[in-house]
Formats: structure tokens, sequence, C-alpha cells
């Protein structure tokens, strides 16, 4: 329901926490994450986001930055970048694009209509991404909500930043083969006893279906 300017002011205010958290070297890794809707864990009502700094690398985080490294090992270049010239070459699973930022369902999402948002500049974390990048992503973040309101009967979902860890002497960047990005994911299905005893997830919905459906309610204008 914001306009992209505050959009924009919300993204600019989750860069500054974690910029300033950045210094205080107790700490490897900040996530920002938003809970809409009770069924995706809100506990309150009020629009809102929560960060968390802590002093480890997430075990999810790490399963991306090891897959990617390796990726890169073997390739010599980004994983996310490949993925980013793909869809746009083939525009399969595509949702929305413009001069910064595209969005579209992977190849093997985990849940219904789980979305992507990848820069297509080469960036290692959120944190870099400069005033100008804000607007482009605020206003395709806004459309793919109006389309997940319209898609999905306004369901609750999940939007998670993965940035880099925090760079710190001695340790790892990642810098040529991580790529930060955002996880959307509706609360359509439940996670039950297959998901937890297994690691695989049962998603119902063919992802071609679920990014043409979201495609279809891409507003014109915000």
């Amino acid at each position: 329901d914001l306009p992209v300017g505050h959009i924009a002011d919300v993204l600019s205010a989750y860069r500054a926490r974690i910029c300033d958290l950045e210094r205080d070297q107790r700490f490897r890794y900040c996530i920002i994450f938003k809970n809409q809707g009770a069924l995706a864990g809100a506990s309150i009502q009020h629009a809102h986001s929560q960060l968390i700094a802590i002093p480890v690398i997430p075990k999810r985080i790490k399963e991306e930055l090891i897959g990617a490294e390796k990726y890169y090992q073997e390739k010599g270049h980004c994983i996310f970048c490949d993925i980013v010239q793909y869809h746009k070459k083939f525009q399969q699973r595509m949702i929305i694009e413009n001069d910064q930022f595209l969005a579209f369902v992977p190849y093997a999402p985990r849940f219904p209509f789980e979305i992507w948002i990848l820069p297509k500049k080469h960036t290692l974390q959120f944190m870099e991404v400069e005033d100008q990048e804000l607007q482009y992503l605020s206003e395709i973040l806004k459309k793919i909500l109006i389309s997940m309101r319209k898609s999905l009967n306004d369901s609750p979902y999940n939007l998670i930043i993965h940035s880099a860890p925090f760079n710190r002497e001695g340790e790892k960047s990642y810098q040529e083969s991580y790529h930060w990005h955002i996880e959307m994911l509706p609360t359509i299905t439940k996670v039950a006893g297959f998901e937890w005893g297994t690691g695989f997830y049962i998603n119902p919905v063919v992802p071609e279906n679920a990014a043409e459906i979201l495609k279809e309610n891409i507003p014109d204008k915000v």
C-alpha cells in the first residue's frame, strides 16, 4: 500500500541499520526479513520488518555460499549472474524486470509461487546498494506485492534478504562468487512431516504456471 518512494525509504533504513551493525565486531551476519500475516509467523498486526544480527553465519546462508563458491571454481563466474543472464535471454518463469532488477519464479521452488528478486549488477551485499538502485528495487517490489495480493488472495508471506556475511579480516569474502538477492515465500502450503524428515519440499504448483499467473497481475504503473 505504500508509495514507491516510501518503500525506498524503508529499504534505505534497512541498509543504514546493516551498515551500523557491521561496525560491531561481535557480529558476523545480519538478516532482515518480513513476516506478513499470522500464518507466516507475524506476532503483531501492524506493518513491520525484523532485523537480527548474530555472531555466526546461518546454516542456510553457509550452504548458499559454499554452493556458489563451488560453481565459481568450476565455471569461473558467479552462478547468480548466470541465473540473471539465463532469465533475461529465455524469459522462462520471468515475472517482471526493469533496468536494475528482475523477478522470477526459480527453477525448483520449494513453495508455490516462490519468487526471487535479483539485482542485474553483481553485488555482494545488500548494504552496497546505491540510492538510485533502491528506487528501482522499490518499484519492482511494489508491483510484485500487488500481483501477489491479486493472484494469491492476499496470502501471508515471508520476505527475506539474502546477503553475504560481514567482511572480517582473515575470513573469506566471497566477493566474486556470491550475489545478494531477495526471496519471497507465500504461505500457501504447510511444511509437514515429509519436509522436516527429509529436507525435500513438495510443491503442487508448476513453476511456469505460477510465473504466468503472477505476470498477468503485474500492474502497468504504480
